[in-house]
């Protein structure tokens, strides 16, 4: 028999789920930013700066003013101090080390050449002894860019990879390197894992591909609370065949739930342990690829909520702006900020504000609180507020 939940307590779960909904610590840690990041199970990494790289936002949204140096540590500091690990698992992500042999099986596929763009998977076969002259360079010379390698940076954008780049790709999808630092314009500097990440994780027993799955799927549904199982697949980028017998277990021990909520059409799971439906107060402007909102049709389905990111859409086609972060406030989000930090100026830029319906009437208010403590994080002297539209 599947529980019946309201809409409105369905929402409450997934955020208390996601960490919503508590005081901000008057100086957040580095314990706080392990608790929200164990808590996520991951920061999705995005190069993007027109306010600041997207991994660093959801502990803002979360903890409040952190200091980011604090990240940059745990993920790319000393080994001794190294906690997080950089890995394809929704989309590029910063991960807690404890997830590296959860993925490993993912690594093996994409050693195999089973995985991957099909420019990648050629490294697996034809060109493996060209991929492996690059790892042993690597590991006779130290970290290294791209574009150290002859010829080894993009050539024009984001997806021009030059041939050196796909070897690269394919010998960190494969685990063979992964990344040391972050560099210049957050170029990623590739080095041996054994060099980079502590022993004790590397010497972790490796899960079979199903008993690993099995716990992505229940890290997952810890995560969101409440998800149908399309939701759970998507946070760690699971296939149908990779997931759904992971479910399928998970329910049978009773990890999962089976729930169906007001006015969803699909099946829902909700995770053994989550907190009793409770009221949510607080706000907090959303990165684009925060896990509330990254899924879009949950957040629809949660919200009521129609996200896109307009990025890549031409300016004179976008509806809200070019980077716009969703403004939660209590249970709802209930407006859309197209947001610039202008660090010549030092002004937090809000272009444009665009209201939801039914948006309260103090939202202005409590958004441009937020946005001030958004200014002061990251060292800048105002916020300047642009043009507030009505819902549309």
């Amino acid at each position: 028999m599947s529980i019946l939940l309201s809409l409105k307590d369905a929402r409450r779960i997934a955020l208390v789920a996601q960490g919503f909904g508590v005081r901000h610590p008057a100086r957040p840690t580095a314990a706080h930013l392990r608790k929200a990041l164990d808590r996520l199970g991951l920061f999705q990494i995005d190069s993007v700066n027109v306010v600041t790289r997207a991994h660093y936002l959801p502990a803002f949204s979360r903890l409040g003013s952190y200091d980011r140096t604090l990240l940059e540590r745990a993920a790319w500091g000393p080994k001794s101090q190294r906690r997080l690990f950089e890995y394809w698992a929704h989309e590029a992500s910063l991960l807690p080390l404890d997830l590296h042999p959860l993925l490993r099986w993912r690594m093996a596929r994409a050693e195999r050449g089973e995985i991957g763009y099909q420019s990648l998977k050629r490294f697996a076969a034809e060109h493996r002894p060209e991929a492996q002259a690059i790892l042993d360079r690597i590991a006779a010379e130290g970290p290294m860019t791209a574009a150290a390698f002859e010829n080894g940076s993009s050539k024009s954008g984001w997806w021009e990879w030059s041939h050196t780049k796909h070897a690269l790709e394919w010998l960190f999808w494969s685990g063979r390197i992964t990344t040391a630092t972050r560099r210049g314009s957050f170029a990623r500097v590739y080095d041996l894992p054994e060099r980079v990440l502590p022993r004790a994780i590397l010497d972790l027993p490796t899960p079979d591909a199903a008993s690993a799955q099995r716990a992505l799927i229940e890290r997952s549904a810890r995560a969101l609370g409440i998800a149908t199982a399309a939701d759970l697949r998507d946070y760690y980028r699971l296939k149908p065949d990779e997931a759904d017998h992971a479910i399928a277990a998970q329910a049978e021990i009773g990890t999962l739930i089976p729930v169906r909520v007001e006015g969803w059409s699909q099946k829902a799971w909700m995770h053994h342990a989550v907190a009793p439906p409770r009221p949510v107060r607080g706000a907090a402007l959303l990165a684009p690829f925060d896990p509330l909102v990254w899924e879009r049709s949950r957040a629809e389905r949660l919200f009521g909520f129609r996200y896109r990111i307009e990025i890549y859409v031409p300016q004179d086609k976008r509806t809200h702006g070019y980077y716009v972060l969703p403004f939660l406030m209590d249970e709802a989000l209930v407006a859309r900020v197209d947001l610039k930090a202008d660090r010549q100026a030092r002004i937090l830029l809000a272009h444009r504000i665009t209201l939801e319906p039914g948006a309260p009437a103090d939202t202005i208010e409590r958004l441009t609180i937020e946005l001030e403590r958004m200014a002061a994080w990251l060292e800048l002297d105002a916020v300047r507020i642009g043009q507030t539209v009505p819902p549309l």
